[in-house]
């Protein structure tokens, strides 16, 4: 399949004498993460810093407490774009402590999402079931097909974190007592198929999700209320053998870009860059969404968020007024 898109996109005209106004920065390395969002933001990372910082810039395979491990030890990459402080807080923060990594701001503005949803079409036609204590009410309207007279909560794959989480919630709040089952879907893509399937049918589903992701960008979904996270009783959601789970929900997820701290020091207007380089969960949902439709890659959804969102990334550069777009097709085989 052949798709042509219009990325009005040309580095020379894009970056028109900004190089009077960098130096070169030298050997860069970035991570580029595994899941979608992190990729993207290694592209646009790498763009900039090659084409306006005159950075050398090579982009590496990263994942979040390798790559951490590897930038404290080692360091390098000299960048991880996207990094779930949650996941790796203990690494980070010694890390950051010990003066070996530096946090280069929030990459996403308003925080990563978890938590429990509903397609928004339904939360619209009956606001009201966007309260957990409505939805648990109704399980009827959540019809499990294996388990005829109950209604179905959409949990995590296996393995997953979040699995032994929501299962400790659905304890909690007392899904089971009020006609719930759990359901794994069986895989991530599982899950995401089966909002897919709801969503496209118009059919009611009761389902975790989180975000930035491609799902929530083409398939706007409404967060449960009445679920509030509480730190002093959290710990024991997220373990197995959690005896007595107390009602909570997921925490805000923070999510930095970790740096080195010779990074830091020894390329001051790159450092600028990236510690103001921050974009919300909308943006970033809306990209994947586009990235999916379009089976672009993450370097070619760098591109597209360049053309499109130049109201966002201006404010990242404080050169911006130094140079200008010229338009060019670009097609993708």
């Amino acid at each position: 399949m052949k798709i042509t898109t219009s990325f009005c996109f040309i580095y020379f005209f894009f970056f028109f004498n900004v190089h009077v106004v960098y130096a070169k920065c030298g050997a860069i390395t970035i991570a580029e993460m595994t899941w979608g969002s992190a990729a993207v933001a290694a592209h646009v990372k790498n763009i900039f810093l090659a084409k306006v910082f005159n950075c050398n810039t090579d982009l590496v395979p990263g994942d979040t407490v390798p790559t951490v491990t590897s930038m404290t030890e080692k360091g390098q990459p000299d960048i991880a774009p996207e990094i779930w402080v949650n996941s790796a807080r203990n690494v980070v923060n010694k890390a950051v402590s010990d003066g070996k990594l530096k946090i280069a701001g929030n990459i996403l503005s308003d925080g990563a999402e978890e938590g429990w949803w509903i397609p928004k079409y339904l939360a619209t036609a009956r606001p009201n079931l966007t309260k957990l204590s409505e939805i648990l009410k109704n399980p009827n309207l959540f019809p499990d097909k294996e388990e005829p007279g109950k209604g179905r909560f959409y949990t995590c794959p296996p393995g997953w974190a979040c699995e032994i989480v929501n299962k400790n919630l659905y304890t909690a709040y007392r899904l089971k007592d009020a006609g719930f089952t759990i359901f794994n879907p069986g895989s991530g893509k599982g899950l995401a198929a089966a909002i897919a399937r709801a969503y496209e049918r118009r059919e009611p589903i009761f389902t975790y999700y989180w975000a930035p992701t491609a799902i929530l960008g083409k398939y706007p979904m409404v967060k449960i209320t009445e679920m509030k996270h509480n730190p002093e009783t959290w710990l024991c959601i997220t373990k197995k053998d959690c005896q007595f789970p107390k009602k909570n929900m997921y925490p805000e997820s923070k999510v930095v870009t970790l740096v080195t701290t010779d990074f830091a020091s020894n390329n001051p207007g790159a450092f600028e860059f990236v510690n103001k380089f921050s974009w919300s969960n909308k943006v970033v949902n809306a990209l994947l969404a586009w990235k999916e439709k379009e089976r672009a890659t993450a370097k070619e959804t760098a591109e597209y968020f360049i053309v499109n969102y130049a109201d966002i990334w201006k404010n990242w550069i404080p050169a911006y007024t130094h140079f200008k777009l010229k338009p060019f097709v670009k097609n993708i085989d």
